[in-house]
């Protein structure tokens, strides 16, 4: 008989331990490999967390509630100061802390629906739209998720409008019965969700998500400036404004991408669609804000209070008009910087009947990189050129030859 030494089964279980430690990092290595490419992964992984947690305990006070659901509401049956006594008065919903919570968890939900949309959805359109290279299919994608975005989100701000004194663009009402601390449901959840957005927005630039344009720069301010317009206007109770701004900006947004969608598929309808583009924008961006603008220079003090009170919440004073009003007014600068290049790309159209983007890094060049499934099918298509060249050549020498 032979007996195996004791140092035979030590050898075989640290061969266990590192044959499991490299199946752990090739798991891991998969994993990471998985989220890359498809990088909706990770903010559905958080997603189906939550909604596990929420799941266990589906009440109020489970503290996952305040990241799903809107909080701080206020029925008629609430003590609370700000509750409505009016019967016909909707239920208003009040502001406080737990709503960064709900804007965080809805910038996961973008997050996820922007890159889901995109890579399964968007790409495949793009692919059939004879757009070859990774560069133009990345700007399609990005104009065709902002257009959807946009396409549910404008006709919702018009909705919500309708139901305020801002109605239509009613700049009196911005500061009649000020502050406004309270909400309707639908007023707050779409605020919120749209400062979800622009939040989710700024992500995608600070990770370089989208190829930087030569506007990169003013789109970063841009971005900079409209956080903190939402910010401020949601903390000081100037939503009214804000949600005037929000609707030109994102109507204006939605023909701007789907103008740029008609120029990537080359569609007839280009030219007229930039036209009427422009007008949407001229008549949004420039006649619309400088409306609100002129308003914080002759209505913002007549209507309404006009002090500082932090006790009671009283913020329509001169420091708040002052800040109002120069950020409005840098907005108002880069729209009329993009302007600019609006026009621009118009006066090419009509001399050389092309829609050209200025901003654009190398949009229209050929030879960008080409989609992985592309370069196979040109490698394929250049080895049966090859191939059948040598055929030819061959055949033609024999002819020669008899």
């Amino acid at each position: 008989m032979t007996s195996s030494s004791p140092a035979e089964p030590s050898a075989q279980t640290a061969a266990r331990r590192i044959s499991k430690r490299r199946r752990a990092r090739g798991l891991l290595a998969r994993a990471r490999q998985a989220m890359i490419k498809r990088t909706y992964l990770l903010p559905a992984v958080i997603l189906t967390v939550f909604g596990f947690l929420y799941a266990l305990n589906p009440t109020e006070s489970n503290p996952v509630h305040r990241f799903i659901f809107l909080s701080y509401r206020l029925d008629h049956a609430s003590d609370h100061p700000l509750a409505p006594t009016d019967p016909d008065t909707p239920v208003q919903y009040g502001k406080g802390p737990r709503d960064i919570a709900f804007v965080a968890f809805y910038t996961v939900v973008l997050s996820f629906t922007r890159e889901y949309i995109m890579q399964e959805l968007i790409r495949p359109l793009a692919r059939r739209a004879g757009l070859r290279s990774r560069a133009k299919q990345a700007r399609f994608m990005e104009q065709m998720y902002t257009a959807v975005y946009f396409f549910f989100l404008g006709p919702a701000g018009m909705y919500v409008m309708r139901s305020t004194p801002v109605w239509y663009y009613n700049t009196a009402g911005m500061y009649e019965n000020f502050p406004h601390r309270t909400h309707a449901a639908g007023f707050k959840f779409y605020y919120l969700f749209q400062a979800a957005y622009w939040a989710q927005q700024a992500i995608v630039l600070l990770l370089g998500m989208e190829k930087p344009r030569k506007d990169f720069k003013e789109l970063v301010g841009h971005h900079i400036v409209s956080l903190a317009l939402i910010a401020l206007s949601y903390r000081f109770h100037f939503t009214y404004i804000g949600l005037a701004v929000y609707i030109t900006h994102d109507i204006s947004d939605l023909f701007l991408a789907t103008s740029k969608l008609l120029n990537y598929i080359d569609h007839p309808l280009t030219g007229p669609y930039f036209a009427v583009f422009m007008f949407v924008w001229i008549y949004l961006r420039h006649y619309i804000n400088l409306r609100i603008i002129w308003s914080l220079l002759t209505e913002f003090q007549t209507i309404g209070p006009f002090e500082l009170n932090w006790a009671t919440e009283q913020y329509k004073c001169r420091i708040s008009q002052v800040i109002t009003l120069g950020l409005l007014s840098f907005l108002q600068a880069l729209n009329l910087f993009w302007l600019f290049f609006i026009i621009r790309i118009a006066y090419r159209f009509l001399r050389d009947s092309k829609a050209t983007d200025d901003r654009s890094e190398d949009e229209d060049d050929e030879l960008e990189e080409l989609d992985e499934d592309e370069k196979k099918k040109l490698i394929e298509d250049d080895k049966k050129a090859r191939a059948e060249n040598k055929v030819n050549e061959k055949t033609a020498a024999n002819g020669a030859s008899r």
